[in-house]
């Protein structure tokens, strides 16, 4: 299956014309005062897409436990030795050597290789992922070696665009919610779900401006 090099962004801005960032706004303001203390600081909602394809995924593992910059670096020689495009065939194409030789670790390339053969074998179809609920997303990303569930819930959030995901393995939510609910420790996963019971049907929007409030970069 060929898929779109280098996935692209989308800012998704909320305004008068997107109902669905209205009423997520709207609701999440009126249902916890703390979040609506935050979403006045941060201010308008820009969440970041990248299509739902094959060359996000990689990416993804890519920046697996890097910063940014470093990270920015590799995906993009890697892409560039791909040929300007990264599909299941272009990475199947390279050899260990040359994945190595971009900088990717021995544990990252095998993910990528595993991610690229389950790929073109059609046990994983990107094609079908947005027709599947979120724990069917999650369950055929986890198949995938290197792929957890933190990643899986970036995946929904970031390039599904699903909007009622609590990613409760995300450091940064973590910490963001302990700052802003005043705890002592991080808080664990029923803390985090029994805090942002009320946020649904919109825990991604909510996650967004968590992640905000500590003014950490937002995007898989």
């Amino acid at each position: 299956m060929a898929t779109a090099s280098k996935p692209a962004m989308i800012t998704f801005v909320a305004s008068a014309e997107n109902n669905v960032a209205e009423r997520a706004l709207a609701h999440l303001r009126s249902c916890d005062p703390v979040l609506a203390s935050i979403i006045a600081r941060v201010g308008e909602f820009k969440m970041q897409y990248r299509e739902p394809v094959f060359a996000s995924l990689v990416r993804s593992i890519v920046f697996q436990q890097l910063h940014g910059k470093a990270a920015t670096t590799i995906f993009n020689r890697l892409l560039e030795r791909a040929g300007g495009e990264l599909t299941p065939e272009s990475i199947l194409k390279l050899r260990t050597s040359q994945m190595r030789a971009v900088g990717l670790s021995n544990q990252k390339l095998t993910y990528i290789r595993d991610l690229a053969k389950k790929t073109k074998s059609g046990k994983l179809n990107f094609e079908l992922l947005p027709q599947l609920s979120d724990e069917e997303v999650i369950a055929q990303l986890t198949q995938i070696k290197g792929i957890g569930v933190w990643t899986a819930h970036m995946f929904l959030i970031f390039a599904l665009r699903r909007e009622n995901v609590l990613p409760t393995g995300d450091l940064g939510v973590r910490a963001a919610m302990r700052k802003a609910y005043d705890m002592k420790v991080l808080p664990k996963p029923v803390t985090m779900q029994r805090l942002a019971k009320s946020w649904t049907p919109y825990c991604s929007i909510a996650s967004w401006y968590m992640w905000r409030s500590l003014d950490a970069p937002v995007e898989i």
